[in-house]
């Protein structure tokens, strides 16, 4: 006994000192957050927090998740492959990293046409309660039908109201009324590190919701070069899981309101990787209310080409191939002026860097084709550049590409406006490889215009319209121009291949 005698004192200290420590921390809320302190001031520890002894709670997702739900649609494309549709080798279509972002279907599934099966699939939102339906262009792109169905079951058809390539964003509709919707919120507003969900139906998942933060703001990764010829990217970076099929789904904050359209992920596989991106819910606002009023986007341009300071491989290579020795920063500088631009008659110059508009600072030409892209033709913006060293401001009334100031519908287009395409006279070096005398060649095909509904594209050229020879874009303007009717198109493909085809004017 004398012998375990120091072990049965060394127990009951240690059973004493144990009570009492419980009843201090029962005492002391707040000792577990003072050890943790204490135990960083002398070493490592393990990275472990106390949310009951700290105060702090999670954000709630439920509201928002139950609100957004309801008000977001699974959108089925049944029509022609994009590939089919552009002509396109199917190989480089499907060796596009982005492609699976676009389309919920097994690649070795899209070669082949099928009218009874959808050849893509994603997501939308509705934004009124009579069934107007917002999603992104490339989701509703060459459908010969579109195929909407509610979070509880429902379907109908839905018919495209309007696109716009540019931005990547459609505004479709159902025959419904009382529907559940959602509405836009200010994402001016919205900061880098907030809470979000993105709720859509990827890989045909219904009603998946996803939360993460907004990484970063104003971003552009190029994906809209494919579809738009004049792109405005400044998307909403999130780390939201975003897959196949969430496209065109919602972005929405904590309250449920709309903050984001979903649009690319960021990845090699196809699949979520970290990246996703929306696009900013003031930019689609504009788009479906330009779509609405006037049938058609209306958008300003302030009549440049620049280069982006804070792209450092821009700079490189415009340093390379100028020969100069322009400096990374911010801003945009002036490296072109369209002739007639509002940028030129106001008097701005090449070598100008643009530092603000309107208030808003340009850091990069995101931030610019945003803030302008948002105003319309005839707004008038106050441009500060710096020149010189020294800063200059100039007052500059935007227009549109065709060099309006004004507010114009689908009546107010001009007949090469409804082509959808400019035209460049040919060469007679194209002329011999053609084995043709006449022709002018169609670039800057717009997908919504009439030329490429029937299939035209880039670098194809216009034999004859009507049964009539043309060789300039004169010649077309005059044979359309007080027709209504019936249009035959005679053009020649890239291999030489001559097709007839017809549409209505």
């Amino acid at each position: 006994m004398k012998n375990l005698f120091p072990y049965i004192l060394v127990g009951i200290l240690s059973a004493g000192t144990t009570f009492g420590l419980i009843q201090y921390t029962k005492d002391n809320p707040n000792f577990t957050q003072q050890f943790t302190q204490s135990a960083t001031e002398e070493g490592a520890h393990f990275a472990t927090y106390d949310y009951a002894s700290s105060g702090t709670t999670m954000p709630d997702f439920t509201r928002a998740a139950e609100t957004s739900v309801n008000a977001v649609v699974s959108i089925k494309n049944f029509g022609a492959t994009r590939q089919q549709q552009q002509g396109a080798n199917p190989m480089d279509f499907f060796n596009d990293p982005f492609f699976d972002q676009f389309f919920n279907q097994p690649r070795n599934q899209r070669q082949q046409r099928n009218e009874n099966r959808p050849s893509g699939a994603g997501s939308g939102v509705i934004i009124s309660e009579d069934g107007y339906i917002v999603t992104n262009n490339h989701v509703i792109d060459g459908a010969s039908r579109l195929e909407v169905t509610l979070n509880n079951q429902q379907s109908y058809t839905a018919r495209v109201v309007g696109t716009d390539p540019n931005t990547d964003i459609a505004l479709i509709k159902i025959d419904e009324s009382n529907l559940p919707f959602l509405t836009f919120f200010n994402s001016d507003n919205l900061r880098v590190g907030e809470w979000v969900l993105a709720v859509g139906n990827p890989f045909s998942l219904n009603s998946t919701v996803t939360a993460g933060i907004v990484s970063a703001t104003g971003r552009r990764i190029g994906i809209l070069n494919q579809s738009g010829q004049h792109p405005i990217e400044s998307f909403i970076q999130t780390d939201a899981a975003i897959n196949p099929g969430n496209s065109g789904g919602a972005l929405v904050n904590t309250n449920g309101h709309l903050v984001g359209i979903n649009t690319a992920i960021y990845s090699q596989t196809g699949s979520y990787a970290g990246y996703g991106f929306a696009i900013p819910a003031n930019m689609a606002r504009k788009i479906v209310e330009d779509i609405r009023s006037y049938g058609m986007v209306q958008r300003g341009y302030i009549g440049i080409s620049g280069l982006d300071l804070s792209n450092a491989e821009q700079v490189r290579r415009y340093n390379q191939d100028r020969q100069t020795e322009v400096k990374t920063g911010q801003g945009v500088m002036v490296i072109g002026l369209s002739e007639g631009g509002g940028a030129e008659e106001a008097g701005l110059r090449e070598g100008d860097i643009i530092r603000n508009i309107d208030g808003t600072a340009i850091n990069a030409f995101s931030t610019l084709s945003y803030v302008v892209g948002n105003k319309n033709p005839g707004d008038r913006v106050s441009v500060q550049v710096l020149r010189d060293g020294k800063e200059r401001t100039f007052p500059v009334v935007l227009k549109d590409l065709r060099g309006h100031e004004t507010i114009r519908t689908l009546d107010d287009l001009t007949v090469i406006e409804k082509l959808g395409a400019d035209f460049e006279n040919l060469s007679e070096r194209q002329k011999v490889q053609y084995g043709i005398d006449k022709g002018v060649m169609a670039i800057n095909v717009d997908g919504r215009g009439k030329l490429a509904g029937i299939g035209i594209n880039n670098g194809y050229i216009i034999l004859k319209i009507n049964n009539k020879e043309v060789d300039s874009e004169k010649d077309i303007e005059n044979i359309l121009k007080s027709y209504s009717g019936n249009v035959t198109v005679q053009y020649v493909d890239r291999y030489g291949r001559i097709y007839q085809q017809g549409f209505t004017l």
